[in-house]
């Protein structure tokens, strides 16, 4: 084998093997921990991914004077923070970067495509799984048999953005990721939620008044349990809510006269420096210096990602110094290529 494809644990051979057990570990921003936690509501792995596995080296990051200015004034005024950017440009970073450093537990994330609606941010109801057991409730009954049918809350599981304005001393940080995939009518949904900081479920609404004490228990975003009254969530502390965009369309005025907006522009060579060191270490933004250097020519004219520089750095510091230069090539692909 030659030295340039010793790295390959899949060799394309048709032949098993045990190579799987040379697969180095994963990079930090892909090492998933896969434990339930009890208080998985205070914080959670993503927060280091996001970070990065060093965290040190990521608190040696220092946001520009306008970034901070933006973020300080969403957290005072209570505000949205909509932030758009480029692909791998920091937007979802700031999320967590913000809960880390403020306490204030587990990012809420809600991830937007072009199905999402109002209501799956705030609540489901499972309407077919109460239905079925009030059924076998029925059946048993006609037996001589008792089987207890479970209160409403157990059919209801509130979304990251209902789960971020339950009433709490300190806010919860809630990103909406990529806002801009969403079709023509959520962000104007959002509007009347992100101003009132209330909503109300009506299916406990309805059943108030049969409700021990007018209250019913529902399970979080973050798998907690919590008791809702009369059928409203409203907030105490409003959450710090990212809302984040690619550029890719603009929203309607009445969102954008209710957030804080910030651009993050393309970062430059120091700061492309400092995410490589915060996830890999200071010796990898070395060894791959060079490779920022062209990834920044590059972005000039090309519409590429961060997060493929980071790939590109992690694995050809690892395996294949004689063809590096190529598969960083490789990696890093431009975005808005003709397919």
């Amino acid at each position: 084998m030659s030295e340039a494809s010793e790295w390959l644990i899949y060799r394309g051979a048709g032949e098993p093997h045990d190579g799987i057990g040379e697969l180095p570990p994963p990079p930090p921003w892909r090492d998933f921990a896969g434990s339930a936690d009890a208080d998985q509501h205070l914080d959670d792995g993503s927060a280091d991914r996001r970070l990065g596995g060093y965290r040190h080296a990521a608190e040696l990051h220092r946001p520009g004077a306008e970034e901070l200015e933006m973020i300080n004034a969403a957290l005072y005024l209570r505000r949205p923070l909509l932030v758009t950017g480029s692909p791998g440009s920091g937007k979802s970073t700031l999320a967590h970067s913000v809960a880390h450093e403020l306490g204030l537990g587990r990012v809420l994330r809600w991830p937007i495509v072009s199905r999402t609606t109002l209501a799956d941010g705030l609540y489901h109801y499972d309407a077919i799984a109460r239905l079925q057991d009030v059924q076998i409730a029925a059946h048993a009954a006609t037996a001589g048999e008792t089987v207890p049918t479970p209160d409403i809350g157990s059919y209801i599981r509130l979304g990251a953005l209902g789960t971020a304005l339950l009433p709490s001393d300190q806010p919860r940080v809630l990103l909406i990721d990529e806002l801009d995939k969403s079709d023509i009518d959520l962000p104007n949904d959002l509007l009347n939620v992100l101003e009132e900081g209330e909503f109300a479920i009506p299916e406990l609404e309805r059943m108030a008044d049969r409700l021990p004490d007018g209250e019913a228990e529902v399970l979080t975003h973050d798998g907690r349990k919590v008791r809702i009254k009369g059928g409203r969530v409203q907030c105490r502390a409003f959450p710090f809510t990212v809302l984040t965009s690619n550029g890719e369309r603009d929203f309607p005025a009445p969102l954008m006269r209710r957030c804080i907006h910030l651009e993050l522009g393309r970062p430059d060579h120091q700061r492309l420096a400092t995410f490589v060191r915060a996830h890999l270490g200071e010796e990898a933004a070395r060894a791959g210096d060079d490779l920022i250097a062209h990834f920044l020519e590059r972005s000039r004219s090309e519409l590429i990602a961060t997060d493929q520089l980071l790939n590109a750095i992690y694995l050809t510091a690892a395996t294949a110094p004689a063809g590096r230069d190529r598969l960083a090539d490789q990696l890093i692909q431009r975005l808005d290529r003709p397919r």
